[in-house]
């Protein structure tokens, strides 16, 4: 399953030119951490209006031979594909600035 979550719409040039967020997440089912980590990465993600992000679901309970072919063996795991580094992240991503530092998104200011 593929989702995006953000970044369509109207682009300025200096926002086109900002390399996308690219992530996947592997969860299972609608269990209480895939359901907790989904709503942690949406919040984080939307808590920034302008980061562009592509966001990939894979469930581990309708695709396991993906997740484990692709290395992941506990949901829920987020991975950050691009841009570089690699990252992953285990559990429900309720560190919010670990996980903000992890995929290079800057704590949202406060006016």
């Amino acid at each position: 399953m593929t989702a995006e979550l953000g970044g369509a719409g109207s682009v300025d040039v200096a926002q086109d030119k900002r390399e996308i967020l690219s992530l996947r997440l592997y969860v299972a089912g609608d269990g209480p951490n895939s359901s907790e980590a989904r709503a942690n990465l949406a919040m984080i993600l939307e808590s920034r209006p302008g980061t562009r992000y592509e966001l990939e679901i894979v469930d581990f309970l309708r695709e396991p031979q993906r997740a484990l072919s692709d290395g992941v063996i506990v949901t829920p795991t987020l991975v950050k594909l691009g841009p570089p580094p690699a990252q992953r992240i285990i559990g429900t991503l309720r560190e919010t600035l670990k996980v903000r530092a992890a995929l290079g998104i800057a704590e949202p200011r406060h006016v």
